[in-house]
Order: C-alpha cells, then structure tokens, then sequence
C-alpha cells in the first residue's frame, strides 16, 4: 500500500517506445513536495534553454501531489508542465476533476513523456502499466468526441483522460488539455506540447490502494477541516457560485475586464453574471474528487437558438472572457462561446483576448474589416466572436494572425499594436484589471508562467484589515486593494501557498483563498500520509525553493527585471469616472516590484535570485550553472 507517495515516476520514450518505471528518491521528494515542484525542477534539469518547445527535445512533465487520491478536500488536481510554445519559457497548467486520483491508483506521482511518436497515438495507463496505442481514428475529433470514442474503445467508463482537440493539431499556440470534458489545463500551451508528440490522448486506469502511516489521525484532521471549511463564512457562496461570483463583485468595484480594459465597469453584468447563470440555467452542483465545496455547476439551455446546449461550467475566466471582455450581453452566447473552446480544446483568456484585441483595433480604425476577412468584429458581435473562434481553431485566414497568440498578432500587424496587447512574457493575462486590485497585478507581472494570476491569489487586499495587514506584512496599506505599500510582501507569502497547493495538488479555494491550511498543518497532515517527517520550516522552505527553481528556468531563458511588468494601459491610463471607487486608479508596478525583489531576496537591478539566496535553499548546481553562464557576475 502506498501512503501519500507511489515513490515511481513513469518515463515514456515515444520515439523508440521505450517504457520504465524509475523510483523516486525521498530527498528529490521531501524537497520539491509533489506535483508542480517535481515538475519543475525536472523540467530545469531535462529542457535545456535551446530546446525548441515543439521539437521531440521538449518533454512534458505530468504531476500528482502526496493528497491526490486521499480524501482531503479537493485534493484532485494535476499538473502538466513542459516548455512553452506559446511563450518560450516556462510552461505549466493545472486541473482538476478526476484525473489526479486515477494517476496516484494507476501506482505513479509523475509522468515523464518523452521523444515523439512515429504516428498519432494515445498512451493507456493501467496499474503501473502503459503502452502506446494508435490514434489514427481519432484525428481532428474534438475533445468530448475524443473522450467518449475512448471510454467505448476501452470499454470502461471508469478511465480518466487526458485529451487535445482540433486547435492543438492545427498548430495553435494556445491549445489546451482537457479532462472529464471541460476539465482545461489550457494555459501556456500544453495541448500542443502533446500534439507535436503526436498524443491525442493519455488514458488512465487505476484500482491500486492508497493508505495513511496514521489513518485514525489523518481521517480525523480531514474530518476538522471539513467541518471549518463547511463553517467558513465563504462557503455557501463559493458552493452555489464558485468563481462565477467575481463577475458581479469585480463589477461592482470597477474592474471587470470590459471591452478590452478599456474600462472595468460592464453595464449588462447582471445579465452575464453568476447569479443569473444559476438562477436561470443551473441544473446542479458539481465538484471534483473528494471536494467539500462543489463549485462548478452542470447547466442546460432548454430555449431559444441554442436549445439543448448543456454541459458542466464555465469558470468566472471563461464567463467574463465571453461577456464583458468582448462586450457580449447575452449569457448564453457567452456560454455557447466557452462550449466551442472547450471543443476545439482552446484556452478561453488567450482566446478571449486574441478577439477582443481585433475589435479594439476594429473599432479604432487600425484593421480593417478586408482584413479580417470581411467581418465587423465590433464589441458585442457576436457572430464575429464565433467566426472568429472557428477561424483560429482551423488557423484560417485573419485566424491563422490570432493562432499564435497576442505578442505575434500584434508583431504581424504593426502599426503600433503592440500597445494593445493585454500579455505578460507573452500569456495574454486574466479577466480581471489590475488598477483595481494592485496586489493581482504585481503577482501577474512576476508570475513564473506569465501573465497569471493564479501563480499568487493575493486576496489579503480585499480584506480592509489595516490592524491584521501591519501584523502580516508590516504595512496596514497591504489589505487594501487600491493601495501598493506592502504588495511586494503580500505576493511574496500567497505565491509560496499556491506553490504549496499545486504540489500537494489540492484545491486553491481551501489552502489559498479561505487559508484552510498554514504550512504547520501541512506537515502534520504530511507526518501522518507518509513515511516522511517534516516541519512547517520545511514545507516553506520547499515552497520559496521551488518558486526559485522557477525563477531561476526563466532567468535561464533571458527573463529580467524589464519583464517584471504589466501592459502600458494599466500603468499610464487610469480607470475612468464610471468605475467608481477604482476611477483614477492606475499600477504602480516599480515601487511594488523593488518591495516584491527584496523580500525575495533578488538582485534589484535584473531581478535574478542572488547567490546567498540559492546557496540557503540548496540549488548549488543553479548557482554554479548561474556563474558558468555569466547570469550572475561574480565581484
């Protein structure tokens, strides 16, 4: 029986369909936790900066955490990490639902692919076996069609996989992976990662056992964390919203990402919200494996054009991106917009920014509708969105401009665009603006992926404490969204959380957002899973170590200071009159980031990781590697 950790990670070869099993060493496991800390600290060793992201060199790293598979609320999550296509450095996505589990019962915490299959194939995983099967019949399918060929095929209802759609075999940048249908690791790219692989699909089969070294005292922590997330003041509202919430909070405080951040205020946002989602579509609720709060939702349209669509979703990102975003007032084309997406196996933020960057441009007269294929994609089109969408899908005409993302449309068409592209290091960023909330928008311009705010979730800001934001991170400012004072250290502590949930990949709702778990209760949920001991100084440790193993892969791939930064909008053009208490408001990204680069300890002036820094966490190698590539100038 395993407890916590399988201690295997499974290497696949595919181009000489090698198959091995390699155990994995305790140190390797105590100091990266699981996950997307063994994720990336493979990644650093194995993709060198000259690999090119859609070469058979790039390898993809598949990651489960030490919770995966227990019963620990939410603890479902999976980590896919491979360099980026669409940006050229880190690449990384997680998701939930049920894959996680199947991967921990099917005897692994880790998947290594590797090379490139000669053919397009599928890999199928069963109990701590694999093989590589052909997926000729499966070409151009679209994700659920994908899914549902598979579990007929295998004749088993209970796998669990992984799979890419049309836009990852077409060469899309922004193409995602998707579980249990909608599940959507679709950030970065990783889709077509697999697709230059040639994997349609990794299918997962698990009945091994998972067990605690303590189980009377792990059930009962579980228990205790059960009945506080239940007691906690959060609860009913993310259980019957989820993230659907944001769209009426984030309008209401000005800053809902509104036709192209043009303002943060959405006129119609009652009539795309998550309210009106679940008072008018809302069959029930849904969650992931072991989850307390079922946040997602399973909904249907049973009138009008699109009678009969239904599915489970979408997330705030996927709702606003295809409401306010692209100023569409109408829910169910927003719906029927994220149901493509997760169709063609598209990201909806890159996707929903690629469109809503065209009609910015559309509507200020610098394209044309002759290049855009004779649409007039103006806000609120919304057959121009679908169009478009398609377009991309099949990299098609004013498509094939939007199918590499932002950065390379807005290098495709001149003319100045750059300016509009709403990116950081090139992944298009959240629905959300960051003149509102000015922690967010630090944690996106430092996030090791990009554009990303979940690299962080600094809600503190939203919590007006002064008193508790003095005691936390010694600025009373720090718990208040529009002020920057104390930002550096509040991003600093929730990105070392998030690092801690994506390695024991458990839900972000618990462990960041509702602060369920410090790290002292991770150790001990940890000391009585596993055959390990660890302290809470550990577990921090492991996270500030791994979020400068991060670091350190992107400095590697040329990242600096200058990149530390947010889109010219945010920063020079404050939020307008309507946007009420956010108006006037704009980021004040560099005194935020010299606060953000002394709490971590980094040179102040590349924002490379000092040398002390490594040395303290253990990365001797980087260090060394550090100094041999002149990134560091030694005195």
């Amino acid at each position: 029986m395993n407890y916590g950790y399988c201690n295997q990670a499974l290497r696949i070869n595919l181009s000489d369909h090698t198959i091995k099993k390699e155990t994995l060493d305790s140190t390797f496991l105590k100091d990266y936790l699981g996950g997307r800390g063994l994720n990336a600290r493979r990644l650093y060793e194995e993709v060198p900066p000259e690999v090119d992201p859609i070469s058979k060199e790039n390898k993809m790293f598949i990651g489960v955490g030490p919770l995966t598979g227990t019963l620990f609320p939410g603890a479902a999550r999976v980590n896919f990490t491979a360099k980026s296509p669409q940006t050229n450095i880190l690449g990384d996505s997680n998701t939930g639902g049920f894959l996680g589990p199947e991967i921990k019962f099917a005897g692994f915490d880790q998947i290594i692919l590797e090379g490139k299959a000669e053919q397009l194939s599928y890999i199928f995983i069963k109990d701590g076996e694999a093989e590589i099967r052909s997926a000729d019949h499966l070409k151009q399918l679209d994700t659920f069609k994908t899914q549902q060929k598979l579990k007929e095929e295998i004749g088993d209802n209970r796998v669990q996989i992984a799979a890419i759609g049309p836009a990852a075999e077409n060469g899309v940048k922004f193409s995602g992976i998707f579980c249990n249908m909608v599940r959507a690791a679709a950030r970065t790219g990783m889709g077509l990662v697999l697709a230059s692989k040639n994997i349609k699909a990794i299918v997962v089969r698990g009945t091994m056992d998972l067990g605690a070294k303590e189980p009377d005292k792990f059930k009962k922590m579980i228990d205790d964390m059960d009945e506080e997330i239940k007691n906690h003041s959060e609860y009913e509202t993310r259980t019957r919203l989820g993230t659907t919430q944001l769209v009426s909070s984030l309008n209401e405080l000005g800053c809902l990402a509104t036709r192209h951040f043009q303002t943060g205020y959405f006129e119609e946002a009652d009539q795309v919200s998550g309210e009106y989602l679940e008072e008018n579509y809302k069959q029930k609720e849904k969650g992931c494996f072991a989850c307390t709060i079922p946040c997602s939702r399973f909904f249907e349209i049973k009138e009008g054009k699109y009678k009969g669509l239904k599915s489970e979703g979408p997330e705030f990102e996927g709702l606003a991106g295809f409401s306010s975003r692209v100023g569409l007032s109408d829910i169910e084309d927003a719906l029927y917009g994220v149901d493509l997406c997760n169709r063609y196996g598209l990201d909806v933020i890159t996707t929903s920014e690629c469109i809503a960057f065209t009609m910015e441009l559309y509507e200020k007269d610098i394209l044309s509708s002759e290049e855009v294929d004779g649409l007039k994609p103006n806000f609120g089109n919304s057959e121009a969105v679908f169009k478009l969408i398609e377009k991309i899908k099949n990299r098609e005409g004013f498509g094939d401009i939007l199918a590499d993302g932002v950065v390379s449309a807005a290098e495709k068409i001149g003319r100045d665009t750059k300016k509009f592209a709403m990116h950081v290091k090139g992944l298009e960023i959240f629905q959300a603006d960051p003149r509102g909330i000015k922690g967010y928008g630090l944690g996106v311009a430092v996030a090791t992926r990009g554009g990303d705010h979940l690299r962080s979730e600094p809600w503190f800001e939203f919590s007006e404490d002064a008193k508790e934001g003095k005691r936390r991170f010694g600025y009373p400012e720090s718990a208040f969204r529009l002020e920057y004072k104390g930002k550096g250290r509040v991003v600093k502590f929730y990105e070392e959380r998030c690092v801690l949930a994506d390695c024991l990949e458990a839900c972000k709702n618990t462990v960041v957002n509702m602060e369920i778990i410090s790290f002292k209760e991770a150790a001990k949920l940890l000391n009585t899973l596993t055959e390990y001991e660890f302290t809470a100084e550990e577990i921090q440790k492991s996270a500030e170590r791994i979020m400068n193993v991060e670091r350190a892969y992107i400095v590697r791939e040329g990242i600096r200071r200058e990149d530390d930064t947010l889109p010219d909008r945010f920063l020079n053009e404050p939020l307008p009159e309507e946007c009420g208490e956010s108006a006037g408001s704009i980021v004040e990204i560099e005194p935020m980031l010299n606060e953000y680069y002394e709490a971590r300890n980094w040179d102040m002036e590349t924002g490379v990781p000092n040398i002390e820094k490594l040395e303290e966490l253990g990365l001797h190698e980087i260090a060394e590697e550090f100094k041999n590539r002149d990134i560091i100038k030694i005195n």
